[in-house]
This record gives C-alpha cells, sequence and structure tokens, in this order.
C-alpha cells in the first residue's frame, strides 16, 4: 500500500467574515508566496521549498467570488482547496517514480431559491472568477428547484476555529525521500532468507490548506500536513509466493515509525502467510485486527449517513435511540484532537464540529447530517458534510494478546476483499484471509475463504474491543472480537 497524498488538513485556522476582509481583490497572481524552511527530523535532507499559493489570497478569492454571487442577486457558498506534495516509489531497491504536484481549485455553488447551480475554476484571477460565478449562476437559473436545497442556517456555523495543531511542513526533498525509502527497502530485503523481493517502498509527504466562504458571513480556514511511508514485500516458500504491506501515516514526520521498522514489518507480515491453507466451511468466532476493524466501522457510520437514510437505503433507517451494538461499545468522536488525522474544526459546509457519542453505551445516539440531508429528514445538521472526524471505539484495556486469548478458537481476519456490503439488508459477505488460532495461539494461515452474516447480528454479536487502536486514520479502532459468523471455504 502507498501512503498516498491526502487532502484533508488543519492549523493556522482562522474565521473572518467575508464582508470584512479588509481589502479589495484585485486578482493579484504574482504575490510573494508563502515559504516554510523547518528543519527535518530526518539527517541528510536538504531545505526545499513547499510553498503553496498564499492562503492569504485564497480568503481573498474566496470573499470576492461570494461577492460577485452576491452582486448577481443569488447566495453562494465557495470551497477552495490548495496542495503540494512530493512522493518517491522504490522498486526492488531502485528509484522507480518522482511525482511532485501542486494545485489548487475554487468550486462555487450559487442557489436562486430552491435551484442551484456549480462551476469551478484553478485560476483565481479576477476575470476568471467572474466568469465561475456567472456560469454558476446560468445553471441555477435554469435548474429545477429543490426545496431542500439552500446554504446551511448561520446559527450552526463556526464562529471560532479553534488551532488543532495540524500544520507541520516536512522539508523533504527527493534525494534525503529516496534514502528513507532505501532504509526500509534493505530492512525488509534483509528481514528475512524467504524475501523474494521488495516490490514498492514509497516515501510522500504532503501539505494543504482548505478555505470556506459563504453568503451569510462566514469564512473559515486551516491548513494541515499528513505525511506517510510504506513497503510492500515479496515472499517465497515451497513455489508458493505471498505479498503484504506495511506503512505509517502522521501529520508530523516525528511521529512516524522508522524505515527499519516498516520495513521489518512488512517483511514479517509477508513471511508469517507463507503456507496458507483453506478451512472447512464452519461456523467461529472471528477476530478483525485493529487494521482492518475501522471498516468494519465505517459500515455502521455509512449506514448512518443521511444520504443513505433519505433514500431509504440502509438498515439503520428508524433506528436511532435503539441499542445497535452491546453496552460496553461508545464509539466517541472527538473533531478537535490536537494533530490527530481526522481533526478538523468545521466540516464541508462551515459547520462548528464537535464532540459527541455517535454510540452511546451500544445505543445509536445520532445520524451523521449535512444540511440537505437533515432538511428532508426533518432533523439538525450533524457537522458531518464529508464525514467523520477522530472516531475512537472504547476498549477494555485487553492488548492484542489478551484479544487472541479471549478468541481462543476461531478466525484472526488480518485482510479484507471484495464490497460484499449490502447497506439495505446489511447483509455481509467478504473473502478474507488470516490465521487459524487454536488456545489463543497463532496455528496457521488461512486463505481464500468468505466470512458472512448481517452487520446487524455482528454488531450486536461483538464480544470484546481491544485497546491495541490504529491511529493511522480517522476512525482509531482495535481489534473487534465478534461471535460468530459463517466461514465459507473448501
Amino acid at each position: 500500500m502507498r501512503c498516498g497524498p491526502c487532502s484533508c488538513s488543519a492549523s493556522r485556522a482562522s474565521a473572518v467574515s467575508p464582508r470584512n476582509s479588509g481589502r479589495r481583490w484585485a486578482g493579484r497572481r504574482d504575490a510573494r508566496l508563502l515559504g516554510y524552511n523547518r528543519r527535518s527530523p530526518f539527517p541528510g535532507e536538504s531545505p526545499v521549498d513547499t510553498s503553496l499559493f498564499p492562503l492569504e489570497l485564497a480568503r481573498d478569492a474566496a470573499a470576492h467570488a461570494v461577492d460577485a454571487a452576491r452582486a448577481l442577486g443569488a447566495t453562494a457558498a465557495v470551497a477552495i482547496s490548495a496542495g503540494e506534495g512530493l512522493s518517491v516509489t522504490l522498486r526492488n531497491g531502485e528509484l522507480e517514480t518522482i511525482e511532485h504536484h501542486r494545485d489548487k481549485s475554487l468550486a462555487i455553488t450559487v442557489y436562486r431559491g430552491g435551484s442551484k447551480g456549480s462551476a469551478s475554476s484553478t485560476d483565481f484571477g479576477a476575470d476568471a472568477i467572474a466568469a465561475t460565478v456567472a456560469a454558476a449562476d446560468a445553471i441555477a437559473r435554469h435548474a429545477e428547484a429543490d426545496p431542500y436545497a439552500g446554504l446551511i442556517a448561520p446559527e450552526y456555523l463556526a464562529r471560532d476555529v479553534p488551532d488543532l495543531d495540524l500544520d507541520h511542513p516536512w522539508d523533504l526533498d527527493v534525494a534525503a525521500a529516496t534514502a528513507l525509502a532505501k532504509r526500509a527497502d534493505a530492512a525488509a530485503a534483509a528481514a528475512d532468507p524467504r524475501i523474494a523481493q521488495v516490490d514498492d517502498t514509497s516515501v510522500s509527504r504532503y501539505r494543504g490548506y482548505r478555505v470556506y466562504a459563504n453568503s451569510d458571513g462566514f469564512l473559515g480556514a486551516y491548513t494541515g500536513t499528513r505525511h506517510g511511508l510504506s513497503c510492500t514485500a515479496v515472499a517465497s516458500a515451497d513455489g508458493a509466493m505471498q505479498r503484504g504491506y506495511w506503512y505509517t501515516a502522521a501529520r508530523d514526520a516525528t511521529q512516524l515509525e522508522a524505515p527499519e521498522t516498516v520495513g521489518a514489518t512488512a517483511a514479517a507480515r509477508t513471511v508469517a502467510k507463507l503456507g496458507a491453507r483453506k478451512l472447512k466451511t464452519c461456523t467461529a468466532p472471528v477476530l478483525f485486527e485493529s487494521r482492518i476493524a475501522g471498516g468494519l466501522v465505517g459500515h455502521l457510520l455509512a449506514a448512518a449517513s443521511g444520504h443513505n437514510l433519505y433514500r431509504e437505503a440502509s438498515f439503520l433507517r428508524g433506528r436511532l435511540g435503539q441499542a445497535v451494538m452491546p453496552a460496553f461499545v461508545t464509539i466517541r468522536e472527538e473533531p478537535h484532537l490536537a494533530a490527530a488525522l481526522g481533526s478538523a474544526p468545521f466540516d464541508g459546509e462551515g459547520v462548528a464540529t464537535r464532540d459527541c457519542d455517535i454510540v452511546a453505551a451500544g445505543v445509536l445516539n445520532t445520524y451523521l447530517l449535512d444540511g440537505y440531508s437533515a432538511r428532508r429528514l426533518k432533523m439538525e445538521p450533524t457537522g458531518h458534510s464529508g464525514g467523520t472526524h477522530n472516531l475512537t471505539v472504547s476498549d477494555q484495556g485487553d492488548d492484542f494478546e489478551a484479544m487472541l486469548k479471549k478468541l481462543d478458537c476461531g478466525l484472526l481476519v488480518t485482510e479484507l476483499m471484495g464490497f460484499g456490503i449490502n447497506l439495505v439488508t446489511g447483509d455481509y459477505s467478504r473473502g478474507a484471509s488470516g490465521f487459524w488460532v487454536e488456545n489463543g495461539a497463532l496455528q496457521y494461515p488461512v486463505e481464500e475463504i468468505t466470512i458472512a452474516g448481517t452487520l446487524q447480528s455482528m454488531y450486536l454479536g461483538i464480544v470484546a474491543t481491544g485497546a491495541d487502536l490504529d491511529l493511522r486514520g480517522s476512525t482509531r479502532s482495535g481489534s473487534i472480537l465478534i461471535d460468530a459468523m459463517t466461514i465459507a471455504g473448501d
């Protein structure tokens, strides 16, 4: 798996009214760029230019676009994003690709009553913005009215945007990135004689910002970073081959795992898969490794999303306030955790993010609603336009070894394939591989099996949740043990 650029951002945060931005927009394209030259946490690096299109000018562009729409007699929302990143990939120890990019875009949605039109541009000049606003307005004038369309109500907007410590630029050039990748590559190759090759090793850095403004007086912005290192290895024994990987990701490069750790872990996970067998069809307890347990939680989030609910495409419709998991499970959202990968001060519509329990003591406590779905469902928006932010699944203090002991005899799932999830019915069926466990210890690797059940029974059948949290994404979950699932094999 490669750690690619991520558009999520946040820190150097600000919120001001576009009506009172204090400057007149003149389409200044030749203004200075913002430069950063922090020392790298890794030796041997040289400073590089990691500048972006100036955030100050992006805020001006957003305010100018809103003013242009207002001058046409319309309401509007503007979203601007800009980013800069570098990715270096080795294959079999040799440099294969270097990707360096800078991008920026402005998207505007114009509303005329219940009709809306959207347009976008990568040119932030005054003339280009005026043309983009005019194009969106022309679409809105001819679009069919939707009574649920419109801006979010002003009372939900974030008026105070906290600094979430999400901006950690990494002065990493190609030579330094290549050196880091080579360290991971060498560690993987040397870890075990059964490693046939190191398929690819990638190092990436990314920095970007997001600006959102609307004609109700909101203008907010935040900047942030995401960096990563990944390694994929191939092992061979007795004519069989297996592939495995490992990766590390963080907003601050000093929080990344060492390249040697990433390479050695990738190799160990790959070698452990050698000699994989099939299983006889059976019903048994299943333990989802923490690395993939977040995906299991993700199906619950998808079913709780407003857009699936108003389309009547969710098994959670009508389940608000009801038990969907055991009472010992709470799923808490904390959008303002410092330096966390899922943090954000406001959502995609400018709604203030806040702490909440999505599942509280097993009970579904809230749906995940943006402005449109909230209006369709006659509910209030919850600050989830664009997704959730830093969910943490509660645990009982058990590390991974303790979770294996609780599993006792059953299947440990470490990889999933396919997309056999039906959110309408809750039916679940996916290809899987992992390890058969007896007496709380790994016995042998397994592959070419399918695990099946329903999400309703799986969630209610959770026996334990581990403290071995995977912090590399916006859902922070430990391993999850389910009492029984159908395992289809030979």
